[in-house]
């Protein structure tokens, strides 16, 4: 069972000006007045740019088997295609190298948010050669990494560049399109992702490939037949005319077309799809990875048709966007997303959102994140003892970073960082995951 922990570049690596990289369509929306919480932004970050080494330590003693980093794009290729910046590259291979000293197994998604500015200003997702610029991308990095590197993620959650970042405007690069135009943007990625499969096949036939979305959870509000299956309509469903759903960004992944709900209720601003697109689109996969954070319930209403249930009063929560906690949602992705699309699940990030602080004696106690924890896995083993292919489970996120919108507001590490001094303090969550890997799953169950 592959153990470990995510992050992603800009939320970590700070150095935005360093090195020759190019400027991202973060760097330019945090300078946005009001974008981000108290004007913050990434410029720092946690400096793992300068710090990776002890941070490579960190996860040796945390004792994880694999560590799925993200690559910033502008930092290797300033202008997103052309020439690659040595200086950016070399930080990568260094990082890499570490994580294999340390026998830690890299998972390298490529994109994870920080779009290169230089192609945003030539229309970004928009520009119909948006596509071949990620797989020239893609090959760069394959050719340099692919002789250390064997575990490549394409995309990450492509529902919120497209939606919070370019149809609702809270999220670089800030912009509110009308829906056929984020939706024409959202089928460039996905052309995208499958140009960049295809690329990473080419160069290295051996490598295992993955696509990882932010899973829109919708669960049974009971375990009664009915429930289940207005559970299992609600997960699959284009309920509502936004972006907030699974099935159109999985479907012609795996099926090469879109769910027939979605174009119903999408109509006239679905995307006009060109002979052949499909075939670029649906190309096979390693892993299918899930984003679990938290779910919504739902019941059959009449004819079967799902209907959501509040969450109760006096709910438990997250610290980031009143998320209800709910545990089964694991559970519940891994068995109805294996059922539906028939591909190994790798949980590629989980975490609780909290306000931790340093404690008087001096450590951080953040017992709701083990507890979410502990909850969440032993709902994972439940799915997996039920049949479901689960090849590994990767923590969100090794230290508290910068989150998007929210800046330094809320914290989801494992690791406290202190943003003064840059002290990262191993957290009781932690410990916590540590012993969990350690007895690989048992301590669960003391």
């Amino acid at each position: 069972f592959i153990w470990g922990v995510s992050t992603s570049s800009y939320q970590i690596e700070g150095a935005a000006y360093e090195g020759g990289k190019g400027l991202s369509v973060w760097d330019v929306f945090c300078k946005k007045q009001g974008a981000v919480w108290r004007g913050q932004n990434g410029d720092i970050a946690c400096d793992h740019y300068h710090r990776y080494r002890k941070d490579v330590d960190l996860l040796k003693t945390l004792g994880v088997k694999a560590y799925r980093l993200s690559i910033s794009w502008p930092r290797v290729l300033p202008q997103g295609i052309g020439a690659i910046n040595e200086k950016g590259m070399a930080f990568y291979d260094k990082l890499i190298d570490a994580l294999l000293d340390a026998g830690i197994t890299p998972f390298v998604t490529l994109f994870h948010w920080d779009y290169p500015y230089a192609l945003y200003l030539r229309g970004g997702w928009l520009n119909p050669a948006s596509p071949d610029w990620f797989a020239e991308y893609t090959g760069k990095m394959v050719k340099r990494l692919g002789d250390r590197v064997e575990n490549w993620f394409t995309l990450n959650e492509p529902q919120c560049p497209i939606s919070l970042g370019h149809y609702q405007g809270m999220h670089a690069p800030g912009l509110k399109l009308s829906l056929a135009e984020a939706l024409l943007a959202g089928h460039n990625m996905l052309l995208a992702h499958g140009k960049s499969v295809q690329a990473i096949r080419d160069l290295q036939p051996h490598s295992q490939v993955g696509y990882s979305i932010a899973t829109q959870i919708r669960i049974p509000a009971s375990d009664s037949k009915q429930d289940i299956d207005a559970g299992r309509k609600a997960m699959h469903g284009v309920l509502n005319r936004d972006l907030w759903n699974n099935a159109w960004w999985s479907d012609p992944v795996f099926f090469g077309h879109y769910p027939e709900d979605g174009m119903r209720i999408y109509g006239k601003d679905a995307p006009k799809v060109k002979s052949g697109d499909m075939d670029i689109i649906r190309q096979p996969l390693d892993y299918f990875g899930q984003n679990v954070y938290t779910a919504n319930k739902f019941r059959a209403g009449e004819n079967g048709e799902p209907v959501q249930v509040e969450a109760p009063q006096g709910y438990n929560r997250t610290a980031q966007d009143d998320w209800v906690v709910e545990p089964e949602s694991i559970y519940w992705t891994a068995k109805f997303m294996y059922e539906r699309y028939k591909t190994p699940i790798l949980i590629t990030e989980n975490g609780h959102q909290n306000l931790d602080s340093v404690s008087l004696d001096g450590n951080v106690h953040d017992p709701q994140r083990v507890d979410y924890l502990h909850r969440h896995l032993l709902q994972l083993q439940r799915a997996m003892d039920e049949g479901a292919p689960v090849p590994g489970y990767f923590a969100w996120t090794l230290m508290d970073n910068f989150e998007w919108a929210f800046g330094y507001k809320v914290r989801v590490g494992l690791i406290y960082t202190d943003y003064a001094t840059l002290e990262r303090i191993p957290k009781d969550s932690f410990y916590f995951y540590q012993k969990v890997i350690a007895s690989n799953g048992n301590s669960l169950h003391e």
